[in-house]
């Protein structure tokens, strides 16, 4: 009797999570060719060095050019620098999460060698402005889709995760290090520059990424009861209920205090305004948590 062939892998999970996989799969991609082709086009060009491992990578490729006369790949030196990081991403946010930063990891490597050099212009200035701006929006994507591009990324968002803070401004100031050593092999100007793509790079991370942002809400509404069933089975945050006397009538109105993610508010405050239009919401910016706050996974 013939036995019946094996099923794909695939063809066990759901259509949503495959659905899911492929727009992970999809954003991954794009962001890695968005950011070679701007190493290529924008970083070499005004020989500049950008942030995290990319930029140590290069600062190692063009040292070994400029003082040993050797021609070292972009993707063997970034493959070593990645591998410890790779593990410890690993370790303590996922599996998934580690495999598809590899993805982006090896196909920026690899296309940063195989694509063509295209400087689209010679202003060192709109370089660093605008590389810097197209290097955030790709990690940026490639964070939409729960990944990194490796490096100090693997750091930033373990950092996020573990100890509930927005860590990319501190990675800026982690990268000025490797700066003042390329300022001292290659000139300052390049590094000075560097830092302004860095800033540039850093700041459209943190405004296209409300992930790991906190933000706090306080809600007041008759509904308190079915808004809370709404935040908790949404975001999977708690929430805390004060009751108080609304001093321009006197009437007793009921308060919803709450910490949520970032990018989490719009979908909670439209629902919100589904179950009552007349609830008045506060939304505050959270700099820090301390204590036990729920992040979702980025498996």
């Amino acid at each position: 009797m013939a036995h019946p062939a094996p099923k794909h892998p695939f063809s066990r999970l759901p259509a949503p999570r495959i659905r899911e996989h492929l727009f992970r799969l999809a954003l991954v991609v794009l962001a890695s060719v968005i950011m070679a082709v701007n190493i290529n086009s924008f970083v070499e060009a005004g020989g500049l060095f950008p942030g995290g491992f990319n930029g140590l990578t290069l600062l190692i490729q063009r040292s070994a050019q400029q003082f040993w006369h050797l021609s070292l790949p972009f993707s063997l030196i970034n493959f070593l620098l990645n591998a410890v990081p790779a593990v410890i991403s690993f370790r303590l946010i996922g599996r998934r999460f580690t495999l598809y930063s590899c993805l982006m990891i090896v196909l920026t490597s690899v296309l940063t060698d195989l694509l063509p050099s295209v400087p689209l212009t010679n202003d060192v200035l709109l370089i660093c402005i605008f590389g810097g701006m197209i290097n955030g929006f790709s990690i940026s994507l490639c964070l939409l889709g729960r990944a990194t591009s490796g490096g100090t990324d693997f750091i930033a968002v373990a950092l996020s995760e573990r100890l509930n803070v927005d860590a990319w401004n501190y990675i800026l100031l982690g990268n000025a290090a490797m700066l003042a050593v390329a300022g001292l092999l290659f000139g300052w100007d390049k590094a000075l520059y560097s830092i302004i793509f860095q800033f540039a790079s850093t700041q459209v991370v943190h405004m296209l990424n409300p992930r790991y942002k906190r933000t706090t809400l306080f809600i007041i509404s008759d509904k308190s009861e079915q808004i809370y069933e709404q935040i908790r089975g949404s975001t999977h945050h708690g929430a805390t209920l004060f009751q108080g006397t609304g001093l321009y009538n006197g009437e007793p109105r009921s308060m919803i205090y709450s910490v949520i993610a970032g990018d989490q508010v719009k979908r909670v405050t439209r629902a919100v305004r589904a179950i009552d239009p007349k609830a008045f919401i506060n939304i505050l910016k959270t700099d820090q948590v301390a204590g036990n706050f729920y992040q979702t996974p980025n498996d």
